[in-house]
């Protein structure tokens, strides 16, 4: 009954800890990602709504990188500390296996593991996707923001702007280059194949609005190569029809695990992704990414757990925590860049996959051999 008592406390520390440093690591690399996604009102002119419900659900898909490096980082905490506090020496003498609390922790780690899976398969990839929703749904809501001086501008598709002076929402100088037939009504010429450029002295932007003062609309016609210049003392822009340069639809870490799955097993296109030979490389790393990846956890625990082994020899490698944080960064490295490969080769997608179902038992059996021979000693 204590050493139940035990074991949940050492649970619930392990798991404390390992939240506290992954939401830290999170939260900074979410705040430096934060910044990035500014983008989204400064060149695409966003909402702030928008822009903040986009950070959020991208938080997710930080989170989970950072599972794996957390829990080791935890467990090392947790061990070194209870070797610091003689809490483990308490343990021994009282009668405990060591071989428990190895058991223990690989116990922690399929836990982790689990709901590494859930969030990688599953709530990650949801999140992503709805963070695309939200800007493929939302169009611009403001023109104003992109507005930058001296600098040409293509947040929108086929649309570039340059103004040589801003005050507040006053403009002079405006140049406008449309190849998107945004403003095609605005000449007499509506081919597709016409671009239309806007020169102004000065002008007025009002969210999706513009006007523009003393200038000439040059219409050009690449069948013909003709141009026609209609000069315009006001004119009023209507530009609620812009489409921003912002990535709409949603790539392959955005996608569902069940769609990935369907689109490997068809020759087909996807509904939401092209199902041919190149796409399905990129696929199976991804889908290797989400389920092979965290079984590397498993791994982990049984390496730390070697802290707890009593060496004899100072200089064992096994005795000195650096070198069992080295080997276990080492491990998490060797996952993170071979993950990379497993798309081009089938040869390194099964050495990938091999690998911790061959080292799990492995490590283990060498573990308990140590401990064995430990006890009979």
């Amino acid at each position: 009954m204590l050493q139940n008592k035990i074991y949940q406390n050492f649970i619930k520390e392990i798991l404390k800890t390992f939240i506290v440093i992954l939401l830290g690591l999170t939260l900074i690399a979410w705040t430096v990602r934060a910044v990035n996604f500014l983008d989204l009102i400064v060149e695409s002119g966003y909402s702030t709504s928008a822009y903040f419900q986009y950070s959020f659900l991208n938080l997710f898909g930080i989170l989970t990188k950072f599972i794996p490096l957390a829990f080791l980082l935890s467990l090392m905490i947790f061990i070194l500390k209870q070797i610091q506090e003689k809490e483990f020496l308490i343990l021994w003498t009282s009668g405990v296996k060591k071989i428990k609390i190895v058991n223990l922790f690989l116990l922690i780690s399929v836990f982790i593991l689990s709901i590494y899976l859930i969030f990688s398969a599953f709530i990650t990839p949801l999140a992503l996707n709805k963070s695309r929703l939200i800007i493929s749904q939302n169009n611009f809501n403001s023109f104003l923001p992109t507005v930058r001086v001296q600098q040409f501008s293509d947040s929108f598709e086929g649309f570039t702007f340059i103004v040589e002076k801003r005050v507040n929402n006053n403009i002079e100088k405006v140049f406008i280059h449309d190849k998107s037939n945004t403003l095609k009504n605005l000449t007499p010429n509506q081919n597709t194949n016409s671009s239309t450029t806007i020169v102004a002295r000065s002008g007025i932007v009002e969210e999706k609005k513009m006007i523009l003062f003393n200038g000439q609309i040059i219409s050009s016609n690449k069948n013909t190569s003709k141009n026609e210049i209609i000069k315009f003392e006001q004119l009023n822009i209507d530009l609620k029809n812009l489409q921003t340069g912002a990535i709409k639809q949603p790539k392959l870490q955005e996608t569902s695990t069940f769609d990935l799955f369907q689109c490997m097993n068809a020759s087909a296109n996807n509904y939401t992704i092209s199902c041919k030979q190149n796409t399905k490389n990129e696929i199976t790393t991804v889908l290797n990414r989400r389920i092979i990846l965290p079984l590397y956890i498993p791994i982990i625990s049984l390496i730390c757990s070697f802290l707890i082994v009593r060496t004899y020899n100072r200089k064992n490698f096994f005795s000195n925590k650096y070198s069992v944080f080295i080997l276990s960064f080492l491990v998490l490295l060797f996952a993170e860049l071979i993950i990379r490969y497993t798309g081009l080769s089938k040869i390194v997608s099964i050495l990938f996959f091999v690998t911790p179902i061959v080292l799990t038992p492995i490590i283990y059996f060498f573990l308990t051999l140590k401990l064995t021979r430990e006890s009979i000693k």
